[in-house]
């Protein structure tokens, strides 16, 4: 059957990948009965308790209720069991007994994409309570109880795959066409058949309702953002600057996507929203408003997750450090300069090899040599406002031998403590650097330059670090 062709509408961001005709075929999601929830996914986000207490709280809730799921078929269900048993039960709490990949999916389902005749008269088309739609956000997450590590790979959504049945087309169309078996089969192969476990489906309309019940998050908003769009009754308006963000204000940062790098932008702000909120979470308030949180998310979450495997990740997660969360992008680049009918992030194969064999260690091996420091490519991000400091920071890193170095645009939160990212998984190669400069704090995430291999966003401390040696401390 030939590739259906998708077409992006910037006013109401989002695409058509069905017909009427198609839409009014489309069979509704049959679903069990919904059940309590403690797993915390904001739609791009982890695990949130205090301790087994939390995790016994959870295992107590849910065990007179089933999960809220979607009827797989024999063949669908197949896709998520090759892989064996994920948990053991022990005295406590349950376990994990190996390595876990999850597949998460946020949906933002418009009325229009179920059914043209729902959109009102005035042009309003909103946002449904419904699975069945384009994947808005696509991550993978891995559990690692072996390492003690989560691994979180965002998956942008204009990601080129060939969606079996379907042909080339953007990532996000696997779960229109055919639901979670089908985008764990594309993103699966597209990482050189990675095992994919089970899947979580979240839709946007619980993404506010939840962050209201963890009571907002503190972040900061790195420019100023406006966009409206009448049709969805989607008006985001926000200022640059550190401050606290209720859901809608949380939805807004994480749905902008209207400047030069659209959906990597996206990805990089639901990074910095996952970080804050892995550290918030675990204070001792949330514990309080779990009632609230189980209440709220139970039918905006989807999953084929059994409650044993629920509470053995939200005992892993409850454990894991916030270093030893790695956050990364889908190694590839824009398809031009915007020239093209459709836009597309094209996957690079050699880069996808070598990051899945690092964070999700499927046995592949590196198929190239180790990279010296002059071909290492470094970005400074200044939050210091000191051109003097930036300089001295470029000498420094000539003096230990590194060549490719390049200022980017300012990173706007002022830091007290010197980021150094490694943008593209290579976590040996930025505590190279750190041990080099000494000084920063080593972060795995892709918040940085987009086109550096690390990404160092400079701090209050390299300034204290030079004054004290001009002082001969």
């Amino acid at each position: 059957m030939p590739a259906k062709k998708t077409h992006e509408k910037p006013r109401q961001e989002k695409q058509k990948t069905q017909s009427p005709k198609k839409a009014s075929m489309k069979k509704p999601s049959k679903k069990a009965k919904p059940g309590h929830w403690l797993w915390l996914w904001l739609g791009f986000t982890g695990v949130a308790m205090l301790s087994a207490t939390a995790g016994a709280m959870l295992a107590v809730s849910l065990s007179s209720m089933p999960l809220l799921q979607s009827r797989l078929s024999p063949e669908e269900a197949a896709v998520f069991s090759k892989g064996g048993k994920l948990t053991r039960s022990s005295m406590r709490l349950p376990e994990l007994t190996r390595p876990v990949n999850i597949l998460v999916l946020g949906v933002k389902v418009l009325a229009s994409d179920i059914d043209e005749s729902a959109i009102h008269p005035s042009g309003y088309d909103p946002v449904i309570n419904s699975f069945d739609g384009l994947a808005d956000t696509m991550l993978l997450l891995r559990f690692d109880p072996e390492s003690k590590k989560i691994a979180v790979l965002s998956i942008p959504r204009d990601t080129q795959v060939n969606i079996e049945g379907h042909g080339v087309t953007k990532i996000n169309a696997a779960n229109d066409h055919g639901g979670p078996a089908l985008t764990a089969k594309t993103a699966s192969k597209l990482l050189g058949d990675v095992g994919i476990d089970r899947y979580v489906r979240v839709n946007v309309q619980g993404v506010e309702k939840l962050i209201d019940a963890l009571g907002g998050v503190e972040v900061y908003v790195p420019k100023d953002m406006k966009y409206k769009d009448d049709t969805q009754h989607l008006y985001i308006d926000l200022k640059e600057g550190q401050q606290h963000l209720d859901g809608n204000k949380t939805l807004q940062l994480l749905r902008f996507r209207y400047d030069e790098y659209g959906d990597l932008g996206r990805v990089q702000r639901q990074q910095m929203v996952m970080r804050a909120l892995m550290e918030q979470a675990l204070n001792p308030g949330t514990l309080g408003r779990l009632p609230k949180i189980l209440s709220v998310i139970q039918s905006h979450i989807d999953t084929n997750l059994s409650v044993e495997e629920l509470v053995a990740l939200v005992g892993f997660g409850v454990h894991t450090k916030r270093s030893d969360v790695n956050m990364l992008i889908l190694p590839g680049d824009f398809n031009g300069n915007g020239q093209h009918e459709v836009s597309y992030w094209l996957p690079n194969r050699r880069k996808i090899r070598q990051m899945v064999a690092q964070y999700f260690d499927e046995g592949y091996t590196e198929d190239n040599p180790e990279v010296s420091q002059r071909g290492v490519r470094v970005a400074i991000q200044d939050s210091t406002n000191e051109p003097e400091a930036v300089q001295s920071l470029i000498n420094k890193l000539r003096e230990a031998g590194y060549r490719q170095i390049y200022v980017d645009k300012p990173w706007k939160e002022p830091l007290d403590v010197t980021r150094i990212v490694a943008q593209q998984g290579d976590d040996s190669t930025a505590s190279t650097i750190r041990d080099n400069l000494g000084f920063g704090d080593v972060r795995v995430e892709s918040t940085g330059s987009l086109a550096s291999d690390i990404t160092i966003q400079l701090g209050k401390d390299w300034l204290e670090k030079q004054d004290t040696g001009r002082l001969g401390f």
